[in-house]
């Protein structure tokens, strides 16, 4: 497994501490991200752990017109940028189309590419121009494999900065199950693999208006994510109060069950490692 550097002091693959992509769903307000932000830095501060903040400033996918997408785009890249520079984080956000993703990548360290837009060229290709690190979720719809191709388009425009993210596979109506064999198929591309444990435990449009979950499966799932040897980082969504979440209130950990969700993971991931030397 190749690495990717994301900035001087931090580089995920092989052979590299677990890197943790996590925040909230969606830039909500200044408050809750930065209060945010900060808790999970203090938690992973003594912790064998690599850190990336990420909260999405716009959701452009939504269950339904009544859905919150977000705050002013200007307002919300903001927050983001005060949480880069009041905490020395790196910071991973989506983009939705082409014109975002030169602008964004004057705040974020990694551009991510959400699920449903994984095959997307022409906004591929815009991300992997901007010289930032691309972060590739999976589509729900897509095998593994074909994964090697979105992987392709972004690196065709020199830029070999690539994240490959696991989100989970549609199994039928509104259930999504996570095939860890996928996590191994992914890592073959030679990109590091991130496993994304909340998302994964989408129940999509399970609420009629808003997807449901199941939060008591994000902890087994991503220890299992972990023990397949082949995910060299974790993207957890974690909120202050997942119940009022104005986004993904279903499936979102809890900022307070975070600090041995982490330390269990951490252990895991130690474990692998030893048994790869």
């Amino acid at each position: 497994m190749k690495q990717v550097q994301i900035t001087e002091r931090l580089t995920v693959g092989a052979g590299q501490p677990l890197t943790l992509i996590a925040g909230p769903c969606v830039v909500e307000n200044e408050k809750m991200i930065l209060h945010t932000a900060e808790s999970i830095a203090k938690t992973v501060r003594d912790l064998p752990v690599q850190f990336i903040f990420k909260a999405s400033y716009k959701k452009a996918n939504r269950s339904s017109l009544k859905g919150f997408t977000g705050i002013d785009f200007a307002q919300a890249l903001g927050i983001l940028e005060k949480v880069r520079r009041e905490f020395n984080l790196p910071v991973l956000t989506d983009i939705h189309n082409e014109l975002e993703a030169p602008v964004v990548a004057e705040v974020a360290e990694v551009l991510q590419i959400p699920a449903f837009l994984c095959r997307q060229t022409d906004l591929l290709l815009a991300a992997g121009r901007t010289g930032r690190a691309v972060n590739i979720k999976k589509g729900q719809f897509l095998a593994p494999e074909d994964m090697q191709n979105a992987a392709e388009k972004v690196a065709g425009t020199g830029n070999t900065r690539i994240l490959l993210t696991e989100r989970g596979t549609t199994f039928g109506y509104r259930n999504l199950v996570v095939d860890m064999r996928g996590l191994v198929i992914m890592a073959r591309s030679g990109y590091p693999v991130v496993y994304d444990a909340t998302h994964s435990v989408q129940i999509p449009g399970g609420e009629g208006s808003a997807s449901g979950g199941q939060p008591e499966f994000i902890l087994p799932l991503a220890r299992a994510a972990l023990a397949t040897g082949a995910a060299s980082a974790l993207f957890m969504e974690v909120h202050p109060d997942p119940p009022n979440a104005l986004s993904d209130a279903r499936s979102q950990l809890a900022l307070e069950k975070f600090p041995e969700a982490i330390r269990q993971l951490v252990e895991v991931y130690g474990v692998m490692q030893k048994m790869e030397r």
